[in-house]
């Protein structure tokens, strides 16, 4: 059975950092693109960042450039989003989301992603 489990979520405070962990069983992650998505109440899921398949392209919406980083261990079967001087509109429910294949470019519409994970709960706040 394929399954992607996030981990890593929590309260911080503004200016914290965290790391997220997206943990797949039933399919190898490095054979699959990987994408990040949030939620936040009352609001539309955004995409967040994504990584292809090689690891090698990699994207950031506008609004986390240069604060998170998206990073995969193929060895771990685990793709990795770290979080740094977060803001109290991070605060949202965080999801990765997988789609098996051989992806140069990493996918950036959830609708291309067929597998994801339930969620782990984001609050920045002081």
């Amino acid at each position: 059975q394929l399954q992607l489990v996030e981990s890593g979520g929590g309260l911080v405070q503004p200016g914290g950092s965290l790391r997220l962990s997206c943990a797949a069983s039933g399919f190898t992650l490095d054979y699959a693109a990987i994408g990040w998505f949030r939620q936040a109440p009352g609001k539309e899921r955004e995409g967040v960042s994504c990584i292809g398949s090689s690891g090698g392209n990699t994207y950031y919406a506008d609004s986390v450039k240069g604060r998170f980083t998206i990073s995969r261990d193929n060895a771990k079967n685990t793709v990795y989003l770290q979080m740094n001087s977060l803001k109290s509109e991070d605060s949202a429910v965080y999801y990765c989301a997988a789609v098996e294949g051989n992806y140069k470019l990493c996918l950036v519409m959830e609708d291309r992603y067929n597998y994801w994970g339930q969620g782990t709960p984001v609050t920045v706040s002081s």
